[in-house]
């Protein structure tokens, strides 16, 4: 039996346990393509040989960028198997961002997905030296195709199979697997370096998360195979002898979780937000007494609590009524077999949490960074495991400590080798100890059930010498429908402050029921009623804040905050120094103005 030490032994394991004539898919121009697990061996023994054949040594680097598809575990298997180096790249980032990683990575082959990505990627390839070649994965008419290498390894088959054999026995567990540029929120990103025994270890770890998912369930692949977290998630999936289908784009999700009739999926807390918020609205059009059936639901729901001994036989009847009336459509509407979802790289609002396992659908929040590969700690899809508000339980082979300005450190066979060509920033990350300084704040219970408090860089002083922790008040003014999103401000000034951008189609509905005419979004929100509206809705949840964090001033803005906006990092965190620098004249009218 293959013993899984290096992450395409997965693939070996697969063959041995899982021969399928279904094992990955992907929907293309309106039909599911799917690859046997015969095709993924053929495919991945043929790039490495044409690797061989163009001279690729171990330790090499190669570059994608590209959207979720089979050919990627092709590409990702193909190098790792005969030792080179995947660097993977978002399809989402800018210009300088793309110039920046491919020439510091030291890559000498680039792919990329499409004509859209080749026209986009071919100048900056021209200018980088390093770079030898240019291929893409679909036809491209005059453009090299990656199968051109795996023909190329076909025609050296006989020469270079006991190369390949060789090549294969000489990985080891501790040679660097990948380089993942992580731009946290200021800068150009770093390169971690990821071992194969980092995530190997961190997907084995990750298993006792996913128990309910058996041999021959669906997953759903959208968030981008670039993402730690959906990279780590594909490995396991595979390892667990799931069938993995990518999804057409990020469009298409809801149509195809019900066309594949979805078991899991990994997604970002705001997609989960979007199908709350489309639930809800929908909820909203029902007539009279559907639509009170409907909101008596929700309310129930919101009471939900994990811990059976904490719900009394009469709320378990309103539960089983409620979940056989409405939340049943929930569970329709999203294939009607969904087990579990994992939601990471940000908060989640617990109040989603807690409605959606009411719902009988179980959303576990997972905690953890690039750096880490990345799992630290997750809720369990049962009690006590789980806890709403907290990033779950962190397992016994990874070592956390709380220090004392309460940031959490983490050590563990998980944990990165260090940044790629940076020593000054890894001795900055990682302590002579060994410590993972993760710049998060949080606390560690008596049960290992870990909560995140704020980002340690994020917390600001106010002029008065006051803390304001910005992530926390941001988690509450979400749970708005009125806000989409939010960035709190106020370092080094007298109060706390906010720029919001408006949840536009809620907004939009809104103005159409109070007959609030407009030209564009630009006009919106000057309306004195849809500003008077915005103030109503801040006073209510700042009665939920303590008098240092309540909101006392905001400005709205018209345009939403993307990746491709320069605005947020690919996990959709807040750029805040970017913001910072594009709203200026708004933050000077909040603290200069009148």
């Amino acid at each position: 039996m293959t013993k899984i030490t290096r992450t395409f032994d997965i693939l070996a394991n697969a063959e041995e346990k899982y021969n399928y004539d279904d094992f990955l898919l992907i929907k293309r121009n309106g039909k599911w393509e799917s690859y046997s697990t015969a095709e993924y061996r053929k495919y991945v023994d043929e790039f490495s040989l044409g690797l061989l054949a163009m001279g690729f040594k171990k330790g090499d680097k190669i570059a994608t960028v590209t959207n979720n598809r089979p050919e990627w575990n092709f590409i990702d298997f193909g190098m790792s198997q005969i030792g080179c180096v995947h660097v993977c790249i978002y399809p989402t980032i800018s210009e300088t961002e793309y110039r920046h990683i491919l020439s510091h990575s030291d890559a000498k082959i680039l792919l990329v997905a499409n004509r859209e990505l080749y026209e986009k990627l071919n100048p900056i390839f021209d200018e980088t030296d390093n770079l030898k070649e240019i291929y893409t994965i679909e036809e491209v008419e005059s453009v090299k195709n990656w199968k051109e290498i795996c023909q190329l390894g076909t025609s050296k088959e006989e020469e270079l199979l006991p190369v390949l054999d060789k090549r294969r026995n000489d990985v080891q567990p501790d040679d660097l697997l990948t380089l993942i540029y992580t731009s946290g929120t200021t800068g150009l990103s770093k390169g971690v370096m990821l071992t194969h025994k980092n995530v190997v270890s961190n997907l084995l770890m990750a298993a006792q998360f996913a128990e309910y998912l058996k041999v021959g369930d669906r997953a759903l692949s959208f968030l981008p195979l670039s993402h730690v977290l959906e990279r780590t998630g594909n490995y396991l999936w595979q390892t667990k002898g799931l069938k993995i289908y990518y999804a057409e784009s990020i469009d298409t999700i809801g149509e195809n979780m019900k066309e594949i009739k979805v078991n899991t999926f990994i997604t970002v807390p705001r997609v989960f937000e979007k199908v709350y918020d489309k639930i809800i609205n929908k909820g909203r059009e029902l007539p009279g007494l559907k639509k009170a059936i409907f909101f008596w639901a929700v309310r129930v729901g919101n009471q939900y609590n994990p811990n059976p001994k904490k719900r009394s036989s009469w709320y378990n009847w309103k539960l089983s009524l409620a979940n056989k009336l409405i939340f049943s459509k929930w569970r329709e509407a999203l294939g009607g077999e969904l087990k579990g979802v994992i939601s990471g790289g940000a908060a989640l609002q617990p109040r989603l949490a807690r409605i959606f396992w009411a719902a009988n659908i179980i959303v576990q929040e997972g905690y953890g960074l690039t750096e880490t590969s990345p799992v630290i700690s997750a809720n369990k899809p049962y009690f006590p495991g789980v806890r709403f508000g907290s990033v779950g339980v962190v397992p016994e082979e990874i070592d956390i400590k709380i220090a004392e300005d309460g940031e959490i450190l983490a050590k563990g066979d998980n944990l990165m080798k260090g940044y790629y060509k940076n020593q000054e920033l890894t001795k900055k990350a990682i302590d002579k100890e060994g410590w993972f300084h993760t710049g998060d704040i949080g606390v560690l219970d008596e049960n290992r059930i870990l909560t995140i408090t704020d980002r340690k860089k994020e917390i600001f002083k106010l002029s008065g010498g006051k803390y304001v922790a910005p992530q926390q008040i941001e988690n509450k003014f979400k749970e708005s429908q009125f806000i989409d999103q939010i960035m709190v401000i106020g370092e080094n000034e007298k109060f706390t402050a906010a720029l919001i951008v408006p949840d536009f189609v809620f907004l939009h509905n809104w103005c159409f029921i109070h007959k609030v005419k407009f030209e564009d979004n630009t006009d919106l929100i000057k309306h004195p009623k849809v500003v008077a509206r915005y103030q109503e809705e801040v006073n209510k949840l700042n009665e939920q804040l303590g008098q240092v964090s309540k909101i006392k001033v905001f400005e709205l803005v018209s345009e939403s905050w993307t990746p491709e906006s320069g605005d947020l990092s690919p996990t959709q965190k807040l750029k805040r120094k970017v913001l910072m620098k594009k709203y200026q004249h708004l933050v000077e009218e909040i603290y200069r103005g009148n």
